[in-house]
């Protein structure tokens, strides 16, 4: 691995003093910075023609606007703002939650109302780590492109990128997305040498392609996505090893871990095929075609340690009740667990196989897509069930190797209607699905440049992990109703030449709702609760100075089932300057803020995240400072990130993003791109 990164690194240095000068781009709160494609040109001579090979000879498109009838084709992003950003965290604005280290396990801040209705598999803690389908740039270029992007994120984080796309002839393009990350562990560890100090380990990679019929009456476009990645479990820090001080500050040195021989193992492959064909004038017949297959697996070879803290609980299964019980069996006389009471291992694995039918075109200005949707989907889960007489009827399936599984088919109609302006940025839209018999979703959006209103309903079905699990320490087998919610928002564009302001306004009626409790155990809150979310993103560029904000207030009416701070704010200050005509630079300062809460902790048995009580996480500004240039086509980074670790006050010592999980402390980084379109 090291030696790989060395070559990318030397490689891409050699090649800094070669290429075409790019003026820096205009920005965004949220960055580049994990190794967004990168722009520039060069001019390319032979003796009769001149070809300028760059960005505008190598732009991509979206599969989703393709599928919604306004194919656009975009630009590769050349801006330097947000460069900085290599951790998906601070990619997603900070309103992600991961375990205070790279490739973590990771859950939403804040309430998202479910879109894909229909049975879910329910393990997505990974999934942020994992190329995004509907993300996937098809391209189109008149040269081979190639991207290639590092991070040396400082205390072992890792990341490398490599893209490479081509034109096999003008109408079929071939391509390929890879990403390579690690991350070393921030405590429970004894160093570099410690031959268990990894913590995380990731492989994702997308192949890629499209072609176009000659008479461009047929469009096909495919990936094959994998992801592989692979997490030591920690379960937090000792509390032992901890001391909460009363100014909230938490002190450790060198703390130990809760888990240390427990590990999680994710892959996943999934086929994914778009095709349409052009039957007339306006009119249009499609296909989407989606296979995919998920293993998900959980080994602690001693439980032992996890007992001592009393990580894994002790359950009987109450047939009366179908749920799991805190009560303990008495009759033992030492900790033990439903199958095997000294080493826990479950695997399960999903399948999916999908197929869209539909017919989409225009008509009296309108566009129109209508669809049948068919899925079949199972679950399969095995676990190292090793019964003990004591508890044999009560805890025993009619599968005696401790393995079950769980099937689905599902049948869905839908229809979409959109109406665009002439420069297909402002549209309504309004979106219909249902799965017969069960699930429903209506869906409605209008965008313009000055507001934004949209409003969502729906009724969805839990996933499988909440009704079915089954687990050498947790059980259930629930029939839980469709989760219901009712979503509106509103957005309010204000700009002028030097200003930019977007108040916005988020309100959500839910009834319903499945979580997680104290116990780990998966729970149904019936009665109906809200949660209003406001906020605004603020902009400012006074010369050479660039001023970011973004806050948000939200309220949660019922707090015991669903925990969100009251507060958070990002902020950024820029300055921009040119150094000798040819090294573009942005000195920056970056703060994050959420207010103290009770947030909720991680059970890796299941990849959820439950309740808890006993310890309030945040409160504490996060600082960086950082450094972005650009030199002819390569951007570079450097920043201090956690800079405020070590400081009294507001800028604290160390503190937990999840419960019993530290923010990695203060650390130099270093980051690298470098496109090629020749």
């Amino acid at each position: 691995m090291k030696k790989w990164l060395f070559i990318i690194v030397c490689s891409i240095w050699s090649a800094v003093s070669y290429g075409q000068i790019r003026m820096p781009g205009n920005g965004s709160f949220g960055g580049g910075g994990g190794g967004g494609l990168g722009q520039g040109g060069q001019v390319k001579l032979d003796d009769s023609t001149k070809m300028i090979y760059g960005p505008h000879t190598s732009r991509y498109f979206l599969e989703e606007d393709v599928f919604n009838n306004r194919k656009t084709l975009y630009a590769i992003d050349t801006s330097y703002d947000g460069f900085h950003r290599y951790n998906f965290v601070q990619r997603a604005d900070f309103q992600l939650v991961d375990l205070g280290n790279l490739g973590t396990a990771s859950r939403s801040l804040f309430f998202r109302p479910i879109e894909q209705i229909g049975t879910q598999f329910g393990y997505d803690a990974y999934t942020p780590y994992a190329y995004a389908v509907q993300d996937v740039k098809y391209f189109d270029t008149k040269s081979p492109y190639t991207n290639l992007y590092l991070a040396l994120g400082g205390l072992g984080q890792n990341i490398a990128r490599f893209d490479h796309s081509q034109n096999i002839t003008p109408r079929l393009n071939l391509g390929i997305n890879a990403q390579r990350f690690t991350t070393n562990k921030y405590f429970g560890t004894s160093g570099t040498s410690d031959s268990q100090n990894n913590l995380t380990q990731n492989w994702a990679f997308v192949f890629h392609g499209n072609y176009r019929s000659k008479d461009e009456k047929y469009l096909l476009m495919g990936q094959f996505n994998h992801l592989n990645h692979s997490a030591y479990e920690q379960g937090g820090m000792s509390p032992d090893s901890l001391n909460f001080r009363s100014d909230g500050t938490i002190e450790y040195n060198n703390p130990s871990a809760i888990l240390r021989t427990a590990q999680s193992w994710e892959r996943r492959n999934n086929w994914h095929i778009y095709q349409q064909y052009v039957l007339a004038q306006g009119f249009q017949v499609y296909h989407v075609f989606d296979y995919k297959r998920t293993i998900d697996i959980y080994s602690d070879s001693d439980l032992s340690q996890g007992s001592r803290y009393g990580f894994y609980n002790d359950y009987y299964y109450d047939s009366t009740y179908q749920i799991p019980t805190l009560q303990k069996i008495n009759t033992l006389q030492s900790r033990s667990y439903i199958y095997n009471p000294g080493s826990t291992r479950q695997e399960v694995a999903f399948r999916l196989v999908e197929n869209k039918f539909g017919v989409k075109g225009r008509y009296l200005g309108f566009n129109y897509r209508a669809h049948y949707r068919v899925r079949f989907l199972n679950m399969v889960e095995k676990h190292n069930q090793i019964p003990r007489s004591i508890v044999l009827d009560s805890l025993l399936s009619a599968n005696t190797d401790g393995s079950s599984k769980h099937r689905r088919f599902e049948n869905f109609v839908g229809l979409w209607l959109a109406y665009y302006l002439k420069d297909s940025t402002q549209r309504a839209t309004a979106e219909f699905e249902y799965l017969l018999g069960k699930d429903f979703k209506i869906k409605g959006d209008i965008v313009s440049k000055w507001f934004s209103v949209g409003y969502l309903t729906s009724l969805s079905s839990p996933t499988f992990l909440q009704q079915y699990y089954n687990s050498n320490h947790l059980r259930w087998d629930n029939q839980f109703r469709l989760v219901n919610s009712n979503n509106i928002y509103g957005q309010i564009n204000l700009n002028t030449k030097k200003v930019h302001f977007s108040p916005r306004l988020d309100y959500h009626l839910i009834s319903n709702y499945i979580y997680y409790d104290t116990a780990a155990v998966v729970r149904q809150f019936t009665s109906p609760f809200s949660v209003v979310k406001v906020g605004a993103l603020a902009q400012w560029k006074p010369g050479k100075f660039q001023f970011l904000s973004q806050t948000y207030y939200t309220l949660v009416s019922n707090d015991n089932v669903l925990r969100i701070p009251r507060f958070m704010a990002n902020f950024r200050a820029t300055f921009d300057f040119v150094y000798y005509k040819v090294l573009f630079l942005q000195l920056g300062a970056e703060i994050h803020y959420k207010s103290t809460y009770y947030a909720d902790t991680y059970m890796p048995l299941t990849q959820q995240f439950h309740l808890q009580n006993s310890t309030k996480t945040e409160g504490v500004v996060y600082t960086e400072f950082f450094i972005n240039a650009r030199i002819n086509r390569v951007r570079l980074f450097i920043k201090m990130a956690n800079a405020g670790q070590g400081f009294q006050g507001p800028f604290n010592r160390g503190y937990f993003s999840t419960p019993l999980y530290p923010v990695v402390g203060r650390s130099l980084g270093f980051g690298i791109n470098w496109p090629l379109f020749d």
